[in-house]
């Protein structure tokens, strides 16, 4: 197959020779002079003078001696422009999105040469319209048709909407004289300025027009100009199956509308009854059509149909292309691509949003706005840790893991300071310490300071090297943060901090990186806008569905339709057409098709194919082959394995729980019931916990206080409350006491804040933290629960305190097979022991253990057996707690310094929550409530001996859990193979 490119190559060559440096060749993209250059080479087969090439954009700004600026210039002045002429206040940030809006209805205008005046009339003189000379008919009837909707309903809506018209030419007007004063422009005004000036001089002999579809009216006005100068010459590239007339009324389908008007007009330099050239749609191709659930499976064919055929396509190198619908799949199908694939060229552009650059602008925004307060230099940790867990993070600091667990578990610091972030260089930049007055501009040179750190260090790394998307992302990130600096320091943009963070939000948004593809090597990877004049024998279009093809484009305009229409500017219909145009122009040559579409509604999917999809099934002659593509995954049910306990384990469990191999002054040999309710539920979690030493993961948030957090707070403040009770008034509490407590706001509120400070915030006890709203409603909720213990307790008054919070431990032998294996201890912390005369006259002794969360226990157990039973018959019984207030009950009652008098004791779970109930009574039960532990204890302590005999018998393999409920909740789900 001879490509387009090829015959226009051909015919410069026959008809202007070898010297073709007077020969401007203009196409409305790049990617033509990559191909022509070969082509004319080849074609001419020694060495000649080459055309210059130029763009039809570039064309227009050679001859202006205006400057285009770049958007955000070019917003920042239309902002000014709005603000003087309606004394709006608007913001910029709020004004960037119609803003944008506005300067393409303004592009558009001056490209149609629409008169702006006339289109932005004031809708109060529509009787002048009556009168007016200007307009046709058929421009009268849509315009009237438009001010009659306007007029009919005077709603709110409309009346803004009328003023702002009102405005729009006063806009016009001054936004465009700034502009000239500073010689800039936006290109529309560019082009309209050029063809406008008979001075200028069009200085090559001749310019060749190639693959034009949709002209402008400024660029009709160009080619009418040359071409009256006999300076233009036309090369259109089409197919006769989609035009067929001279006149633009006899058209196949909407792919052809705009060519066939012109063909007359602006004649075609190629033979029109040239078969070879425009008669290629109709002749036989394979056509596939492939369905897939998702965009992602989609982009893993590409493998597939690359590898085909024993490599064919790969082979063909440039003849074959993979045209994404949609841009955004660009990351996914760079990382689809095959290794045998050894080159490929990418032509596209994809949003800056979809990028990970675009999501840490926003983070870095974040960390130093919304996560750094300036009076006490100090960072919010929900946005440390946010950016600390950003993948380029890697390219600021390789500690990034040793500082989230050094703020998250060893200090647990919720508000730290640049001094406790700054472990080596990287960190150092990204939080360091900016002035409290902080302007915008030195925040943002802090953030290009960043970026440039991230490219001295991604120099070094293979990974990004080997990702042009990731180089780049980064260049056009870091020119926006430039380019935004520039106008900061030049006054153009004089705003906020808030602002400007949703001014990056905005652009970020709207921003698309360009991939130029230089040189055009191998497989092409290309968006559809790339595709325009070039043909390939192998074609794969991606993501082919109605919203993608045709592009769902926006109408979004202050100038509705039917005005848009009756002064000839850029409609919705014109846009279809040029999709349908670039979809048909692109199939036309190719001898090789695959297209792909998602048949899942999902998200903006509809699940539909193309319209120009089934346009071909109805209308062509083509046999297309159906195909359906599935994920082809199959889940992999990984078994949870076993450990056994040879000697280095043996050995672990020793050096963990046997005293004798522990230094005196640092014993930590002690068995506790979280270990045993751990290995009783499931003994692998407790070998990943317990011998290998894997400690959950921990990880703080500024905006939420984690359960075990919550509790400690709780128990801290409950131990201060009752520990200055008791040195103030004895160990006897009276009702008079805890009502006074109470009702002493001022009081709870500072021993609430010393806990807070102690156990969240680790600071010093008189420091006054700066606390958000969700610690606020904690620090309430907290303040709710003591007084509703207060409560609780009036009823029990007088009673004895006995212990807070207090530690009851005692020496334990484990046997293993009858012999002495190891001495340890076995125990743990009791939140309460008090002494109590029940309702029988009877001095009681109770074991308390706090439970501030919402679970309760639903459903008593029957029986000790019950506690050790890893058949789980309900889950609302909590079995584990039982285990660890009975254990804690056991103990106190052979204590003497507990229980010297022998009383009885019982274990007891005071639930917070659900402890206003009349007939609420925190001592556990079975049957019946466990008065006395005594009762219970002998099988009790023989259960708890035949678990740890079970735990260090080296026969008895560390197993996993049958109950996979429990995995729902486990850490170490994932570790042990088993599939949450």
């Amino acid at each position: 197959m001879r490509t387009f490119l090829e015959y226009v190559a051909e015919d410069i060559i026959k008809k202007y020779g070898n010297n073709l440096s007077r020969t401007a060749v203009v196409s409305p993209n790049k990617r033509v002079a990559l191909f022509m250059d070969e082509y004319l080479a080849k074609q001419y087969g020694k060495p000649l003078w080459s055309p210059v090439y130029i763009t039809i954009s570039d064309l227009f700004r050679k001859y202006s001696n205006l400057e285009v600026g770049d958007q955000i210039k070019l917003i920042c002045e239309l902002h000014k422009s709005y603000r003087k002429v309606t004394n709006s206040d608007e913001t910029l940030d709020h004004f960037y999105g119609w803003g944008q809006i506005m300067l393409s209805d303004f592009d558009d205008i001056d490209k149609n040469m629409a008169e702006p005046e006339i289109v932005f009339r004031n809708v109060s003189g529509l009787k002048e319209l009556e009168d007016c000379s200007y307009l046709d008919n058929m421009q009268k009837a849509a315009i009237l048709k438009f001010f009659g909707t306007v007029t009919s309903n005077k709603t709110k809506l409309k009346e803004r909407f009328r003023k702002i018209w009102d405005k729009l030419f006063d806009i016009y007007l001054d936004f465009n004289s700034r502009l000239k004063e500073q010689g800039l422009a936006y290109e529309g005004a560019v082009y309209k300025t050029v063809v406008n000036d008979e001075n200028v001089d069009f200085d090559f002999d001749r310019y060749l027009f190639v693959g034009f579809n949709l002209l402008q009216n400024v660029e009709k006005k160009l080619f009418d100009r040359l071409l009256k100068e006999n300076k233009a010459k036309f090369y259109w590239d089409y197919d006769n199956s989609y035009v067929t007339s001279n006149n633009g009324h006899d058209i196949r389908n909407e792919a052809g509308y705009f060519i066939a008007q012109y063909l007359s007009h602006y004649p075609n330099e190629l033979d029109r009854n040239n078969k070879d050239i425009y008669s290629n749609y109709n002749k036989e191709k394979s056509i596939s059509y492939i369905s897939a659930p998702t965009e992602n499976v989609q982009a893993r064919y590409i493998g597939e149909w690359l590898l085909e055929d024993d490599g064919r396509r790969i082979k063909d190198g440039r003849k074959t292309a993979v045209v994404m619908c949609d841009e955004r799949l660009l990351n996914t199908v760079i990382h689809c691509i095959p290794e045998e694939v050894g080159k490929i060229n990418i032509t596209t552009g994809y949003p800056l949003s979809q990028t990970l650059f675009g999501s840490l602008l926003t983070d870095l925004i974040d960390l130093r706005i919304e996560g750094y307060n300036q009076q006490t230099g100090t960072f919010r940790l929900k946005y440390v840790n946010k950016i600390l867990k950003h993948p380029f993070i890697c390219y600021i600091t390789e500690r990034n893991n040793e500082l989230i667990n050094n703020i998250n578990v060893v200090k647990r610091t919720y508000y730290p300071s640049s001094s406790d972030l700054k472990i080596d260089n990287g960190t150092t930049l990204l939080f360091r310490c900016l002035n409290n007055d902080a302007i915008v501009e030195d925040i943002m040179t802090w953030i290009l300071d960043i970026l440039k750190l991230i490219a001295a260090n991604a120099n070094k790394s293979v990974a990004a090297f080997r990702d042009p998307l990731f180089g780049e992302c980064l260049f056009n990130t870091y020119t926006i943060v430039n380019r935004l600096i520039g106008l900061i320091r030049e006054g153009d943009l004089n705003v906020k901090i808030f602002t400007i963070k949703r001014l990056i939000r905005e652009i970020i948004n709207t921003t698309t990186i360009p991939f130029h593809g230089e040189p055009a090597e191998g497989v092409q990877i290309m968006g559809v806008l790339e595709t325009r004049n070039l043909d390939f024998n192998n074609i794969l279009i991606l993501s082919c569905n109605e919203g993608n093809m045709p592009k769902h484009v926006s109408d979004t305009s202050f100038i509705p339709y039917n005005v848009r229409k009756a002064h000839g500017l850029t409609t919705m219909d014109h846009k279809v057409a040029i999709y349908a145009y670039y979809f048909y122009r692109l199939l036309q040559r190719a001898s090789d098709i695959g297209i792909t579409y998602c048949n899942c509604t999902d998200g903006m999917s509809t699940g539909e194919m193309s319209r120009f999809m089934l346009q071909i099934m109805v209308e062509s002659n083509h046999l297309i082959e159906k195909k359906s593509l599935k994920p082809g995954q199959e889940i992999m049910v990984r078994e949870p394995f076993c450990i056994e306990k040879d000697a280095s384990v043996i050995e672990k469990l020793l050096n963990t729980f046997d005293i004798n191999r522990q230094e005196k002054h640092e014993n930590t040999a002690l068995i506790t019931p979280s270990a045993l309710n751990k290995y009783n539920r499931c003994p692998l979690s407790f070998y990943f916990s317990y011998v290998v030493g894997i400690k959950e993961s921990v990880e703080n948030d500024d905006n939420e206080i984690d359960p075990m957090t919550f509790g400690n707070i709780f128990h801290d403040a409950v131990r201060e409350i009752y520990e200055n009770e008791v040195e103030a008034h004895g160990t006897i509490i009276q009702e008079s006491s805890l009502d006074s407590i109470s009702k002493d706001n001022a009081y709870l509120n500072r021993i609430i804040s010393q806990s807070f400070n102690e156990n969240l915030f680790k600071a010093p006890e008189n420091a006054t933290p700066d606390y958000n709203g969700m610690q606020l409603i904690n620090f309430n909720v907290i303040k709710t629960y003591i007084r509703q213990l207060l409560n609780i307790d009036k009823k029990l008054t007088p009673f004895s305190i006995l212990g807070i919070e207090q530690d009851i431990v005692t020496p334990i032998e484990i046997r293993v097979n009858g012999k002495v294996l190891l001495n340890s201890n076995i125990g743990g912390r009791i939140d309460r022991i008090d002494s109590v005369i029940d309702e029988t006259g009877i001095n009681r002794i109770r074991i308390i253990d706090y439970k501030t969360g919402s679970k309760q226990i639903g459903k008593s157990l029957d029986s000790i057996e019950d506690i050790f039973s890893r058949e789980q018959k309900n889950k609302d019984s909590h079995p584990d707690y039982y285990l660890q207030a009975m254990l804690y009950a056991c103990i106190a009652s052979k204590d003497e310094n507990v229980n010297p008098m022998g009383y009885q004791v019982s274990p007891a779970l005071l639930f917070i929550q659900h402890s206003s109930n009349e007939d609420f009574n925190p001592i556990l039960k079975f049957s019946e409530p466990i008065y006395d532990i005594e009762r219970y204890a002998e099988e009790f302590m023989r259960r708890i001996d035949g678990l740890l005999n079970e735990i260090f018998d080296q026969s008895i393999a560390f197993i996993p859990t049958s109950n996979t409920e429990i995995c729902k909740y486990c850490p170490y789900v994932s570790m042990c193979g088993r599939v949450r």
